[in-house]
């Protein structure tokens, strides 16, 4: 059986929402997302660095919520969330699931960090507000993208767990504002499907 060491409030999420949605058997490792958890020993075993997501699969062990994703459709169950090499939609399944590490996390992190996790006077509101912006500039072709689309390629995808997630993490921050119908529409779909309802529960 799969077995998924998770926290909550982090990109974890992203893997419990997909067995969830695949309707895998899976066990749950939970821990607080908090250094006494995630670096300690026996999970630093698991993940160098003591970050989730990690999945284990028998002997083999694998992290990166992308890598796993991609994994898990690939070796456990596709169920129609990944398109076919040779499908018209394949190109910007790969672009859309990839985009989210690559332009939206980024701007994302930096400012968990001048929020969150620094002291405030470590904090740079400077820092923060480039930021800021940076990750409205991400998400403008997202908005454009999904215009008249229930979902990013069409059909629900692998790549609506990766960006969605991230869309969903940028939306609750505040910044998917009103300029932004389609990803506001994008949010209260994702929000609607029971998989995710499944996989949000243990998160504040």
């Amino acid at each position: 059986m799969l077995k998924l060491h998770f926290a909550p409030n982090s990109r974890a999420v992203r893997i419990l929402w997909l067995l969830e949605e695949l309707e895998l058997p899976y066990e749950l490792n939970q821990m607080a997302f908090s250094p006494k958890d995630l670096k300690s020993d026996e999970h630093r075993a698991r993940h160098p660095l003591g970050r989730v997501p990690v999945l284990e699969d028998g002997d083999i062990t694998i992290w990166e919520s992308g890598a796993i994703t991609d994994y898990i459709l690939e070796r456990h169950k596709n169920g129609g969330l990944k398109p076919a090499v040779d499908a018209p939609e394949f190109p910007e399944y790969l672009q859309w699931f990839h985009y989210c590490e690559g332009m939206v996390m980024p701007p994302i992190n930096t400012i968990v960090v001048h929020t969150l996790l620094l002291p405030p006077d470590r904090q740079d509101a400077t820092v923060r507000g480039q930021a800021e912006r940076l990750l409205v500039r991400s998400l403008e072709p997202v908005e454009r993208a999904i215009a008249g689309r229930d979902y990013l390629i069409g059909n629900f995808s692998g790549a609506d767990i990766m960006l969605g997630h991230s869309i969903l993490m940028s939306h609750r921050m505040g910044h998917v504002g009103e300029t932004m119908p389609n990803l506001n529409g994008y949010v209260e779909r994702l929000k609607a499907r029971p998989a995710l309802q499944k996989a949000f529960r243990f998160d504040a």
